[in-house]
């Protein structure tokens, strides 16, 4: 059966220009990793959700075979092994997606069937987006502010901006104590309302994904924590 996983790799301090780096140089070597069906190496903003670059953190997004396929890559991956030798912690979510709809690059990696069921428990939600150039700065002006709320709502274990190129092209990860928490906010923010109703009156998007995930179980940590 396919599965998900998404790292949140923070970097030693002195890794900088290495981890830069592997937004270009890492793609060749993971087209080619058995198993791997997709993958989107992220970075992250400043201070959690800003349009500056975050160089010590980093996000690995993955659609995998099976869960066998993934194993022997964070086990044995020559890549991988360098980033467990020059990151400060690494935590990583395994994951089964529950709803999915929308694109990214084209396509939907994550519409696949699961055995998994929408029992309560840790849910993780993607939301991602590419902007349309004319309409970024309202979308800096209006949503990000929005996005960073998320981090404090009620039943917030973690949340951080993710992108494949600043500005632009961007994502947000939550990770929610349990599907009543995610829906709480969802429905209930004004200002999270107000955003989507902005977003579809004025076209802000050329792709846009929204993903809803069961956590099936995290390894390591985030910011010092085991999520």
């Amino acid at each position: 059966m396919p599965l998900t996983t998404l790292s949140i790799l923070t970097l030693l301090p002195n890794q900088r220009r290495w981890g830069f780096a592997q937004m270009g140089t890492a793609q060749r070597p993971l087209q080619r990793v058995p198993g791997l069906r997709f993958q989107k190496l992220l970075g992250s903003g400043a201070g959690g959700f800003g349009a500056l670059p975050n160089l010590h953190r980093y996000g690995f997004m993955a659609v995998w075979e099976d869960e066998e396929a993934a194993q022997e890559f964070f086990e044995t991956h020559p890549l991988w092994q360098q980033y467990r030798q020059r990151t400060s912690e690494i935590w990583t979510a395994w994951l089964a997606p529950l709803k999915s709809h929308g694109l990214w690059d084209g396509v939907n990696p994550f519409d696949y069937a699961t055995e998994t069921s929408a029992a309560d428990g840790p849910m993780m939600v993607l939301t991602r987006a590419s902007i349309r150039w004319q309409k970024t700065p309202r979308f800096w002006r209006y949503v990000a502010p929005v996005s960073a709320t998320v981090a404090d709502a009620p039943g917030v274990r973690a949340a951080i901006g993710l992108g494949e190129l600043p500005v632009v092209r961007q994502a947000t990860v939550s990770l929610w104590e349990s599907q009543q928490a995610m829906q709480d906010y969802a429905y209930r923010s004004p200002k999270h309302k107000e955003v989507i109703r902005l977003t579809r009156q004025e076209d802000w998007y050329g792709e846009e994904m929204f993903t809803r995930f069961r956590v099936l179980r995290t390894e390591g940590t985030w910011d010092g924590r085991a999520l």
